[in-house]
Formats: structure tokens, C-alpha cells, sequence
């Protein structure tokens, strides 16, 4: 049995109805027994990023850097707005480029949308730079559309909750790996 592992789970989503939100739910009940999954539900609280405030000034922001560094790992799920990265998550992904909680920090992207690619593909290049270990295998899109747009729903639908667990899987795997 794998020891436990603690992931931080960050929606780029305000939207009460967010099927990206929606999707993080469901990775929280999905989860095994041995990963706790907890999801970030301030992003709305998060000042504009601003280059001349130190990031140990605001508080959330500071516990949430604190929180990621501590992690065993980081899964964001975000909309694709104007083909980029909703403007809420880069904001929070700006105020993190120059701490080092994403510094080797394994990190998953999932995609909600099959024909949003763009956002989850600046994502990917965001993180990159920010020196994250982007887990190819664990970052996945789940189309959470049509009648499978609420956690509910993503929860009674089999292959989704089969394509979570896999993801999650890669965890573990990953655990596993450096243990050894």
C-alpha cells in the first residue's frame, strides 16, 4: 500500500456551474483511499497580480504557495477563453512564477472541453517554464459536456470515472518510482 498522498486541486473557474469544477469534484470522490485531494476554492480572492507586492504580503497567496510546496502534487483544471487560459488562473499561475512551489512540483492538466486544446496546451508550456514536472500520462480531457456537466453526472458515467482513476494512478506510479 502506497503511503498517502496530498494533492492541491485548482479550478481556473468562477462559474458556480463550472463543469471544470465540477471535474475536480469528482477526482475528490474518485480518489483512493490513500490520496486526499483538496480543492482550492479561492481563486476569486486572488488580488491582480502585481510584480511589486512581495507574495508573503497576502496572505492567501502565501498559504496557498505553502499548501503547493507541501503537496505530493498539483491538478488544475481550467476553461479556455479567446483560445488562452482563463484570465483567473493566469493571474494565479503569474503570482507563483517566481516562488518555487511549482519547482519539480508534479502537476496534471485535465481538459473539460475536447475542443479547447489551446488552453490546456499554454498550460502545459505555463507550467513548463515555472520548472513543474508536467505528467504527460495523468493529464487527460474528459468531455464533460452534454448531460455529464455536473459532479453527479461525471460520477454515474463509468469511463469518466475510469479515465480519473487512471490519471490519478500516475500519482501513485510516480510515488512508487521516486521510493525507489
Amino acid at each position: 500500500m502506497p503511503r498517502s498522498i496530498f494533492l492541491i486541486a485548482i479550478s481556473g473557474s468562477l462559474r458556480a456551474a463550472s463543469c471544470n469544477t465540477a471535474l475536480l469534484r469528482a477526482v475528490q470522490a474518485v480518489a483512493p483511499s490513500h490520496m486526499h485531494v483538496t480543492l482550492f476554492d479561492q481563486l476569486a480572492q486572488v488580488p491582480p497580480f502585481n510584480p511589486d507586492i512581495e507574495i508573503d504580503t497576502v496572505p492567501l497567496l502565501a498559504q496557498l504557495c505553502e499548501q503547493i510546496i507541501a503537496a505530493d502534487g498539483v491538478l488544475i483544471a481550467s476553461p479556455e477563453y479567446a483560445h488562452g487560459v482563463s484570465g483567473i488562473m493566469k493571474n494565479l499561475l503569474d503570482w507563483m512564477v517566481n516562488t518555487p512551489a511549482f519547482v519539480n512540483k508534479p502537476v496534471a492538466t485535465l481538459n473539460a472541453a475536447p475542443r479547447a486544446h489551446h488552453a490546456f496546451d499554454a498550460l502545459k508550456e505555463t507550467l513548463t517554464l515555472m520548472s513543474a514536472q508536467w505528467l504527460e500520462a495523468a493529464s487527460i480531457t474528459v468531455p464533460v459536456i452534454g448531460d455529464t456537466t455536473t459532479t453527479e453526472a461525471i460520477l454515474r458515467n463509468p469511463q469518466l470515472c475510469s479515465d480519473l482513476r487512471n490519471a490519478l494512478a500516475e500519482f501513485t506510479k510516480l510515488q512508487l518510482e521516486t521510493m525507489n
